[in-house]
């Protein structure tokens, strides 16, 4: 079922087409749609649905990003006029304006009733990006007054005890930083992966990381993408065998492992991080087994 808000936006549009092309018939100044525009509605659903993939990057909810654009592309309005027409609940309409307003992305207008209006999207964009930037500032600011004060409370045991434990990560940017995590060692780091996964890390800092360690190996099935591996040591690099599947994609460093979980239908990548003995080893043992049996990368 199509969206209220394109089918709005949709008729908005045509509106506006043929008011133009009225202004053109009576000689009044107008900006003219181009004609080799596509304004079907599939294609502008298709548009929407982008953009709140996009918006939702930025912290929006689903909810928060019809708002937004249904006030960036329809003009102010007020919450009952949203309301109406997003057929989203009265309260959760006023607590989404208050939201957008706080990142400071949509700004309200004095009368009875208040009306709202967004910001322009270039500048909205900046302010949720500035945003969160001054927190992380603020959080780094934080580190050491907390780190000083962590240690000043006792510890009840001095003995160490290691214990099995494991974390779920969700999104690029939980694992690429337990990656980063990982690497930054002087022991030895086994990375397996396909053509994608080692494309992904080529985009972040992590092959960076790899590239000053003492120790490695890396598996890959295939060598098609040999721009990420210009920097490094093409004998510590291996092709595995045609028939091993791609779905293969983990991490060990020491007694740790950080593997992925393939899952075509979720949106966000997942992974899992393990000092788990029995894991490691398990990976560990298939590592080394396809190693002996791979190939080396051509120079």
């Amino acid at each position: 079922m199509r969206s209220k808000l394109s089918t709005i936006l949709h008729m908005q549009m045509i509106n506006q087409s043929n008011a133009q092309k009225w202004e053109m018939v009576t000689g009044t100044k107008s900006v003219i749609l181009d004609e080799s525009q596509d304004l079907s509605l599939e294609n502008i659903e298709k548009s929407f649905e982008k953009i709140q993939v996009e918006l939702e990057k930025f912290g929006l909810s689903t909810n928060q990003s019809k708002v937004y654009m249904f006030l960036g592309k329809y003009g102010t309005k007020t919450a009952s006029e949203i309301n109406q027409a997003l057929k989203i609940p009265r309260t959760e309409t006023y607590h989404i304006l208050s939201t957008l307003q706080s990142k400071g992305i949509v700004s309200a207008m004095f009368g009875h009733p208040v009306k709202f209006t967004a910001i322009e999207i270039t500048n909205a964009m900046t302010q949720i990006i500035n945003s969160e930037k001054q927190k992380i500032r603020k959080l780094e600011n934080q580190k050491t007054s907390l780190i000083k004060l962590w240690k000043t409370v006792p510890v009840g045991n001095n003995e160490e005890n290691i214990e099995e434990k494991f974390q779920m990560l969700q999104g690029e940017n939980q694992i690429n930083s337990k990656i980063n995590e990982m690497t930054n060692t002087q022991k030895e780091i086994l990375i397996i992966g396909n053509e994608k996964d080692f494309a992904d890390f080529y985009h972040t800092n992590i092959l960076d990381n790899i590239e000053k360690l003492k120790k490695f190996r890396i598996l890959t099935t295939s060598t098609k993408i040999n721009y990420v591996y210009e920097n490094i040591n093409k004998e510590n690099v291996k092709v595995l065998p045609e028939q091993i599947t791609d779905n293969l994609c983990y991490i060990i460093k020491d007694n740790e492992v950080l593997f992925y979980l393939k899952n075509n239908s979720k949106k966000e990548s997942t992974a899992m991080w393990t000092n788990s003995s029995a894991m490691n080893y398990s990976k560990k043992l298939l590592f080394e087994e396809l190693w002996e049996k791979s190939k080396e990368m051509k120079k």
